[in-house]
């Protein structure tokens, strides 16, 4: 068993400015807070470092969507950052109804380089019934 103590404040501009580049749809240096070989698993996801992630969600936002992702909470502890929050998607195809599921991600650390996210486990949604 292993316990953390977490402190729930405002979010860190390196995780405000990698949801903005989402957002902008520009992919940018937002995302060097991923160390070069981290993981993203979101939902059925698996990519395997900083390019892969990167690239991949870029082709997942233009697959007909534009997202707006708001923080509802955020909490820290040194090694995992937890964060909860809602992503407005609204859809480039009009009869689509625009929906804003509940998101959850979790950022665990590089012990290596604290500053940089080693593995991103996350999910949306769903975004309905």
């Amino acid at each position: 068993m292993t316990t953390k103590t977490f402190t729930k404040t405002a979010p860190p501009e390196w995780l405000l400015a990698m949801w903005k580049e989402i957002d902008d749809k520009t992919f940018g240096k937002g995302f060097d807070c991923f160390a070069d070989d981290a993981i993203c698993n979101l939902g059925v996801a698996d990519w395997h470092g900083r390019d892969a992630i990167r690239n991949n969600l870029r082709q997942f936002i233009d697959r007909g969507f534009t997202a707006l992702h708001d923080v509802v909470e955020y909490w820290d502890s040194p090694e995992l950052k937890i964060f909860h929050g809602k992503v407005a998607m609204r859809f480039d195809d009009p009869s689509i109804e625009p929906v804003r599921p509940t998101m959850a991600h979790f950022f665990y650390m590089d012990e290596k380089d604290p500053t940089k996210v080693k593995r991103w486990v996350g999910a949306v949604g769903p975004t309905g019934f």
